[in-house]
């Protein structure tokens, strides 16, 4: 199992205001390239390696490029929310691109992942060939998280009472390292950046794989997303909800068959 697990060393990339974000890389340098990023409160071990992913895909012939969003992983993390947008978030991906001189890659994200992949596809157009976004939501994002239960929960303990977000502190202790703090300026961040979350005008034109969980609350928003996108796929993933659908079988495989063209 150890070899299925181990964590190649963080390279560092000093993004906006001077944050250092961590990746990771698998593969060959000159193969074709995927970058996978994260959901709330995860990691790229979380997301992309414990599940199998990462190693499928450098099994695949691809360059796998893995990152720590900020807040997240290796990654530093500020806890001052007003670096938490997802224009932020998106302008942080691009300049690890761009740090890593990779002309053009595909893209595989999990939730903010994939709301900020909507960004970057968006941004970058004809570098990013083919997207895979999973789990995507619409809406303002974490707008179900109690905010006011997670500073009492933050500062003595106090129980926290609203089902979704006592799901959201389990998936934050789950995760060796994660920094509530950061995390909870993430999510005040992300809600008060006054953007239409992510606006179905404006979809992201090149074919993109929507998949989302059967059991997912957020299916019917992701369709509606896939929908907005010339160029979409959706994929029901079957038997999954929000939380454990990175570690689907079915999932991989679809994303492996959409990449291959």
């Amino acid at each position: 199992m150890a070899d299925l697990t181990n964590m190649p060393h963080p390279q560092y990339v000093e993004v906006g205001e001077g944050v250092a974000l961590a990746a990771y890389s698998w593969g060959d340098l000159d193969a074709p390239a995927v970058a996978v990023v994260h959901g709330f409160a995860s990691s790229t071990r979380d997301t992309w390696v414990l599940t199998g992913w990462a190693r499928m895909l450098e099994q695949e012939g691809y360059r796998v490029l893995g990152i720590d969003l900020r807040g997240h992983g290796a990654s530093e993390k500020p806890h001052d929310a007003s670096g938490y947008t997802v224009r932020n978030l998106a302008s942080d991906i691009e300049t690890v691109l761009d740090t890593f001189l990779i002309d053009e890659l595909f893209y595989v994200g999990y939730s903010l992942g994939a709301r900020v992949g909507w960004e970057v596809a968006r941004d970058l157009g004809d570098r990013i060939p083919r997207a895979v976004l999973g789990g995507v939501p619409d809406g303002i994002p974490l707008e179900h998280l109690e905010i006011d239960q997670v500073r009492r929960y933050i500062a003595d303990g106090t129980p926290v009472t609203d089902e979704r977000t006592r799901s959201y502190i389990a998936l934050t202790e789950r995760v060796p390292g994660n920094d509530f703090e950061a995390l909870l300026g993430l999510a005040c961040g992300l809600r008060d950046s006054g953007l239409i979350d992510p606006d179905p005008a404006s979809a992201p034109p090149q074919p993109v794989l929507f998949a989302t969980g059967a059991e997912d609350a957020v299916l019917e928003g992701s369709r509606h997303l896939a929908s907005a996108a010339p160029q979409s796929t959706f994929f029901e993933i079957p038997g999954r909800h929000h939380f454990n659908a990175p570690g689907s079988k079915d999932f991989r495989m679809a994303a492996l068959e959409f990449l291959r063209g």
